[in-house]
């Protein structure tokens, strides 16, 4: 009798549970249990302003100190994205003001003599939209992403947060400073753990696009994994690059407009050069090997262990000594380990990208002529796939990739069926159930 009574106290104790649970599994579901979603752009993908000071010196008198025009009462103009880099003469300017310069007595990059640059609107979304918000049309980057998000219930400042950062500046090995680099990671974190908070202690969901992924995954492995697991519930990255690109050899070889008419590739290709978060984003040898010339010339070819000789020969000497100590060893394996929270991609395929790029007798100076292969257009394949071949004997890591047949490294913020696909894989993480989150 005795038994009888227990195995039905038992029995109820059991129904009480599961009732218990397919109840909170309804709340997770609900737009008003959302786990916070923290967005971290790419490259170029938020805005950026400058102020002069009295140290600046312009390379021109169009450059002088006056210009633009337009400015806040305390001299702030923005910088990126300024239509006037569509003329020529301005786009000197603007480069001027972009550059880096790589000191090697303190081992860190810094802007030029008399630029400050500020990051607007850390923690929103509002810099994200668009990078010029007076001309929405062309330069609408995350907007339609962000009104995805907020149809399913998402809240700017809420559960929706933006984490943007000057995209010129990168990170670097271990031993080496990155002052605005680690500035960002800190604040990073700050954001995160705020947002948890904030939302009665749910981990949050890190979204990034391009060069905010390479971000993303230095930002979880330098954190402790009790940290990991406690804050971040689920890492999307769209788009990125983690072995870099053959795009980047030739940016640095003979500049890219980034298909932004009329500017003139030579014009900005210092400016480029300088950018330590695009030296980043050189080809990682581990993933496109010793056997693949990825630029060939009438002298040399170079394969992606052939970057300094590379960057030696393109007449950018400078950059061989920040690359081999700081950008180099952040492509080794061991700091692209797996993070131990789970890890969806998602990229687009079937859409060409460069793959070789040929120079002919006259040199770096002239566009070359472009075999392409399989991508996003921007970032190759191989790249693409990256953690698939570096955590394949991972244990305990969840990846998951979603391919999108024919949408392109940025189209893929815009395109209705790849939004669709987002928001189905941010909808399910906030469904799943578990224990302690």
């Amino acid at each position: 009798m005795k038994e009888s009574r227990t195995l039905d106290q038992l029995a109820k104790l059991i129904a009480t549970l599961v009732v218990m649970m397919m109840y909170t599994c309804q709340a997770t579901i609900s737009p008003y249990n959302l786990h916070p979603l923290i967005l971290i752009p790419g490259n170029g993908g938020n805005q950026l302003e400058a102020r002069l000071t009295s140290a600046y010196e312009p390379p021109s008198l169009l450059c002088n100190r006056w210009y633009p025009i337009s400015r806040n009462k305390d001299g702030w103009f923005r910088l990126w994205f300024d239509p006037s880099v569509l003329l020529a003469p301005f786009t000197k300017c603007f480069a001027h003001r972009m550059t880096l310069y790589y000191d090697l007595g303190t081992d860190d990059y810094h802007n030029a003599p008399g630029v400050q640059t500020r990051v607007p609107h850390f923690g929103s979304t509002q810099s994200l939209l668009y990078l010029n918000p007076h001309l929405k049309e062309i330069t609408g980057y995350m907007a339609h992403l962000v009104e995805s998000l907020e149809e399913i219930g998402y809240e700017d400042g809420k559960t929706l947060f933006g984490a943007p950062y000057d995209f010129r500046y990168g990170l670097a090995a271990e031993g080496h400073p990155t002052r605005v680099g680690s500035k960002y990671l800190q604040d990073l974190k700050a954001l995160i753990e705020n947002a948890s908070s904030s939302n009665g202690g749910k981990p949050v969901i890190l979204l990034s696009h391009s060069l905010g992924g390479l971000f993303a995954l230095q930002f979880l492995n330098r954190n402790p994994l009790s940290w990991r697991r406690k804050f971040v519930k689920h890492f999307i990255a769209i788009s990125a690059p983690w072995g870099g690109t053959v795009e980047e050899m030739l940016t640095f070889a003979s500049g890219y407009s980034l298909g932004v008419p009329l500017v003139e590739p030579l014009l900005v290709r210092d400016e480029q050069r300088s950018s330590e978060s695009n030296l980043w984003l050189m080809p990682n040898p581990n993933l496109f090997g010793r056997e693949r010339a990825l630029v060939i010339t009438p002298n040399d070819n170079y394969t992606a262990y052939d970057i300094p000789e590379f960057l030696n020969d393109i007449g950018f000497p400078q950059g061989v000594y920040p690359y081999k100590t700081r950008i180099l060893p952040l492509m080794d394996r061991n700091q692209l380990a797996a993070p131990g929270v789970p890890v969806s991609c998602v990229i687009g395929s079937g859409v060409r990208t460069p793959e070789t790029l040929f120079y002919g007798p006259n040199g770096f100076d002239e566009q070359p002529e472009i075999v392409y292969g399989d991508g996003d257009g921007t970032v190759n394949m191989v790249s693409l796939l990256g953690l698939e071949s570096l955590w394949s004997h991972s244990q305990n890591q969840t990846l998951r990739v979603i391919k999108i047949v024919g949408a392109s490294h940025t189209q893929i913020l815009k395109d209705g069926a790849a939004l669709s696909e987002i928001v189905r894989q941010i909808s399910t993480i906030n469904s799943q159930f578990s224990f302690g989150k």
